[in-house]
């Protein structure tokens, strides 16, 4: 579905990407760890089309997206949860939601605002409040089923346990696993280790804007470096 050739990306004269070389499959739950600073965000943000490319390609659904705007990206099915969230607070919990599918039309949206509001009861419950005046995991939720109402091919999930008490963090990993299950394909960009790769089919390592190792989850989860490095064992 997804394919990262060579990708290079700058912010002035600093190179955050070097040439980066990943894949994903449609249904696969690929998740991609590594230290602050490593360019996880960075490249999240060149699929998205928010942060430019200076070398490399992407190809999704063996269409070039090198240089759409980010807008085409959305339309071909693309959609984003950002690290830390970025609801628009002084908007309702609805108008985040109907926000989300702004591209389209008639009763399905109605549809899927009540599938939203099954997967995530809390946010029904406070659906005419000001999305700004919810915590931290209910701003998550809200994240995940705001960017879930574009119908998106390819999900990608920047950071979603960041901030959130371990309770929460669990839950918000139980719906990313549910997500998974359904058939959405995931590419999650996540500090805890751990708790990614062991929901993963396969994982990628970033290290200073290169991939160090690629393996199935459960190997990177039993590979000794990783384990060093990033599980604290």
């Amino acid at each position: 579905m997804l394919e990262i050739n060579g990708l290079v990306s700058h912010y002035g004269r600093i190179q955050a990407l070097k040439g980066i070389d990943l894949a994903i499959a449609e249904g696969e739950l690929v998740a991609l760890v590594g230290a602050n600073g490593a360019g996880k965000t960075t490249l999240l943000r060149c699929l998205s089309g928010v942060q430019p490319v200076t070398g490399g390609g992407i190809r999704f659904e063996g269409a070039d997206l090198t240089r759409l705007p980010a807008e085409r990206r959305v339309q071909l099915g693309i959609a984003q949860v950002p690290e830390g969230r970025q609801v628009f607070g002084p908007l309702s919990v609805e108008d985040n939601l109907r926000l989300g599918a702004y591209r389209r039309k008639g009763p399905d949206v109605a549809a899927d605002l009540d599938r939203m509001y099954a997967m995530f009861p809390i946010l029904k419950e406070k659906r005419a409040l000001p999305a700004g005046t919810l915590s931290g995991g209910q701003q998550q939720m809200l994240a995940i089923a705001r960017a879930l109402m574009s119908h998106p091919r390819l999900l990608l999930l920047d950071e979603p346990s960041m901030g959130l008490a371990p309770l929460l963090v669990a839950e918000i990993f139980a719906t990313i696993q549910a997500l998974k299950d359904s058939g959405t394909t995931i590419f999650l960009v996540e500090q805890n280790a751990y708790a990614a790769l062991a929901i993963a089919d396969r994982g990628y390592v970033l290290e200073t804007g290169t991939v160090v190792m690629h393996a199935a989850g459960a190997d990177l989860l039993a590979d000794q470096r990783v384990k060093e490095a990033y599980l604290g064992i």
